[in-house]
């Protein structure tokens, strides 16, 4: 009897310290919006509220322009960023910032619009990986140890693909053996799928086969899609694989709207015309998806926000509610016990932070997060922001460098701490990215690691 109790009681030490081992160790943000690409973190252990002067810093670091956020995987955080003439994919140890190999490549984008010259998507890191895809759409697979170049794949010089408004925003995806990516190729290449570790074209689909003659759902009294082989396809939103009615689902929010790939063939089992009427706009945010639900949402002309249902058979959708309480430019919206917490509005001035159900798209609160644009250097609002989940909280960073922690509450907007980031300044759009408890902020030309953990 003594000797089971001695043993029960060795069990509990182990089990006991195996989950002290997870519960520091954390968890890893290998891709965009994180381990479930939905913004949402596991890690517990975080601080319930910030000193006056923000958390404590761990390592900041200058670093070349973009809007892609990092990723992290073990001890190696990734970054996709721009110097002068190169683009770079460089790797740092996460927990000091040390560099630890970097791998250049020429590029010449520029922003028609005049924003920055950089990189748009986040790495995608494996194992032994790491893929990026540049502004001009040069595809890399690189050894995640070393930085050594494994494959290339050149998407303006193997396929059709008109200019795009930013350049290339759309960041791949893995599903099994195969790399996702929404180059936007004329005439049927909008989504292709390449082999992970070859580079070498599997299938490609989306465009003329799937659009011609869909109805233009939301612009009443337009005739079906005739379709123009000079159409921009690529979007600025990531695809996101799903199951839904037992059914594997790569959803795509293209240029034209969202789509419904099987990942295995290629096939199309559905496209939903979602789009504004305005020539200059594009589709950003990621789908966010509940069951068979599914939200997409847009900034440009008032489009606003649909729900989706998907069909039993997964071949069509059917509109749940559609309306303007939510209009998100690129940030996606932190789904949570039935509610949605997202940023509203496409330019500074229109800025709301919201809280909406999701089944019916009613409005739960609202904060004005309005600002102009240049009247201050470091606004004192959120603006445009960026939102993700851990610990029970919400933890936003705002286009100006305010950084802020929310209770998860559908009832009222409970802001817990806030503080402005010195080193940061407007435009701030990457999302926070969070591991072993360490929170990384990206801006235009700085990297910010601080510890959230108790």
């Amino acid at each position: 009897m003594e000797i089971a109790k001695t043993g029960f009681a060795a069990a509990l030490v182990v089990f006991g310290f195996n989950v002290l081992v997870a519960h520091t160790k954390g968890e890893d943000w290998p891709r965009f919006l994180g381990p479930r690409a939905d913004g949402i973190s596991t890690e517990t252990g975080l601080l319930d509220k910030w000193p006056t002067n923000g958390p404590p810093l761990v390592w900041q670091k200058s670093i070349g322009t973009g809007y892609s956020a990092p990723s992290v995987r073990g001890d190696k955080l990734v970054l996709h960023h721009r110097i002068k003439d190169e683009e770079i994919v460089e790797c740092f140890e996460a927990a000091n910032g040390k560099s630890l190999w970097r791998y250049p490549y020429p590029s010449q984008f520029i922003d028609p619009y005049g924003y920055n010259n950089g990189p748009r998507c986040s790495p995608l890191l494996t194992t032994n990986h790491c893929y990026t895809f540049g502004a001009e759409g040069k595809l890399l697979c690189l050894e995640l140890s070393s930085g050594k170049l494994i494959w290339q794949r050149d998407a303006d010089k193997d396929w059709q693909i008109p200019a795009a408004f930013f350049g290339v925003g759309s960041t791949p995806i893995l599903e099994g053996d195969l790399l996702l990516v929404m180059v936007g190729g004329q005439p049927n290449s909008g989504m292709v799928a390449l082999n992970a570790q070859s580079g070498k074209t599997v299938w490609e689909n989306v465009g003329e086969k799937s659009w011609q003659g869909v109805p233009m759902t939301g612009w009443p009294g337009e005739p079906p899609v005739r379709w123009q082989r000079s159409e921009k396809q690529a979007g600025y939103a990531t695809p996101l694989v799903v199951t839904i009615h037992g059914q594997r689902h790569v959803l795509c929010l293209m240029r034209q709207g969202l789509v419904s790939v099987d990942p295995k063939t290629g096939h199309v089992n559905f496209s939903f015309w979602f789009r504004s009427r305005l020539n200059d706009s594009v589709n950003a945010m990621c789908p966010v998806v509940v069951d068979d639900l599914i939200l997409i949402s847009g900034a440009y002309y008032k489009v606003g926000s649909v729900l989706l249902k998907v069909k039993p058979d997964g071949h069509g959708v059917q509109e749940v509610w559609r309306n303007t309480v939510l209009e998100i430019h690129w940030n996606t919206p932190i789904y949570n016990n039935g509610y949605l917490y997202a940023f509203s509005g496409r330019n500074e001035p229109d800025a709301r932070f919201r809280c909406v159900e999701l089944k019916t798209g009613k409005l739960m609160w609202d904060r004005d997060e309005s600002w102009i644009p240049h009247s201050t250097p470091t606004p004192n609002v959120y603006g445009r922001g960026s939102a993700i989940l851990a610990d029970g909280k919400l933890i936003v960073l705002g286009e100006g460098g305010l950084l802020g922690m929310f209770k998860l509450s559908p009832t009222a907007p409970e802001e817990i701490s806030r503080f402005q980031v010195p080193q940061l300044h407007h435009p701030c759009w990457p999302a926070p990215v969070l591991s072993g408890k360490k929170l990384y902020l990206r801006s235009e030309d700085r990297l910010i690691c601080y510890n959230l953990g108790k």
